[in-house]
């Protein structure tokens, strides 16, 4: 099958390569080469990638620190299921699925994939593969972070940095109608996007002052660094500050501060697809490549914006 694969920590984006790796075949699932109690084979139709990837450990070794290239990356998935393993439970072969894969396996930008069955679920016939890949991390990033873990309510209000970007945009919509009020952040060219895709304000970062925000309930934070150490302060008593990008240096003065990684979650997604087909969430895809171009679409010769997509089948 054809699939993308890195072989090179240090290259990053620019070391993938499009080569042929062998497809994961049935049998495999009955137990043999590693393979889990209820995998399943999934026929890839669309694929995501998150952009740090290639900085994880578990790109590159499996679960006992074995080296594991050349690897597959991709952890975002929209297709149909080819095969089930022993112990599979809710999914049936034929049947459109999405989902998110293990972070030390062979990924999704290639042909076929091995998954737990648990980390998938249904598509309804309605949504397409390109949509519904395009929610996956960004989606269950995004809900986790505000109520999992923000606990957030109607009424509350929240401060969402990076609202133009895919997880921001998600959890601008997803926080919006929960009945919060956001406050958007980013780079003055996001903007019109971050308020287009709900937030009732917006604060440039390069331009405005951060801390002319006053104060939020909870505050989602995908930079770090010195914005997260800044937003620390602008936790209201008893608020918390949601960290994506590592544990926060700085903590609320009265406040909780917790960092967390995504999570597969089955009823999560189905959650936020039926807001997709609802029209209460929309993706933000920025672009669309096929799978011979994924190597040149993943390496933009300028900024990105919003989610990029691969579609592996056309």
């Amino acid at each position: 099958m054809k699939a993308i694969v890195v072989t090179d920590q240090a290259a990053g984006t620019a070391g993938m390569r499009l080569a042929e790796r062998p497809e994961p075949q049935a049998e495999r699932l009955a137990g043999l080469e590693g393979a889990s109690y209820g995998d399943v084979i999934v026929e890839v139709h669309a694929s995501g990638f998150t952009g740090n990837e290639l900085s994880w450990p578990s790109t590159w070794v499996d679960r006992l620190g074995r080296d594991r290239t050349p690897s597959i990356p991709g952890h975002e998935l929209a297709g149909v299921v080819s095969a089930l393993g022993y112990g599979t439970t809710g999914l049936s072969v034929g049947q459109r699925v999405f989902g998110l894969t293990d972070w030390t396996r062979d990924g999704t930008l290639a042909e076929y994939v091995v998954v737990e069955a648990r980390n998938l679920a249904p598509l309804p016939g309605d949504v397409d593969f390109t949509v519904a890949a395009s929610v996956v991390m960004s989606g269950l990033t995004a809900w986790q972070g505000l109520f999992e873990h923000g606990r957030l309510g109607a009424g509350q209000s929240v401060l969402v940095h990076g609202a133009a970007g895919a997880v921001g945009s998600m959890a601008t919509q997803l926080a919006r109608e929960a009945g919060a009020y956001v406050i958007g952040t980013g780079r003055a060219a996001g903007r019109q996007t971050a308020l287009d895709f709900g937030a009732h304000e917006f604060v440039d970062l390069e331009n405005d002052s951060l801390e002319d925000v006053g104060g939020a309930d909870l505050v989602f934070d995908v930079f770090g660094g010195d914005i997260g150490n800044r937003s620390a302060g602008l936790v209201r008593a008893g608020g918390t500050l949601v960290a994506i990008a590592g544990p926060p240096e700085a903590r609320p003065a009265d406040g909780l501060a917790i960092d967390f990684v995504v999570v597969p979650d089955r009823h999560q997604l189905s959650e936020i697809v039926q807001r997709v087909r609802d029209g209460r969430v929309r993706p933000n895809i920025g672009r669309i490549a096929t799978l011979d171009d994924a190597v040149a679409a993943l390496n933009p010769t300028e900024r990105a914006k919003g989610k990029t997509i691969i579609r592996v089948r056309t």
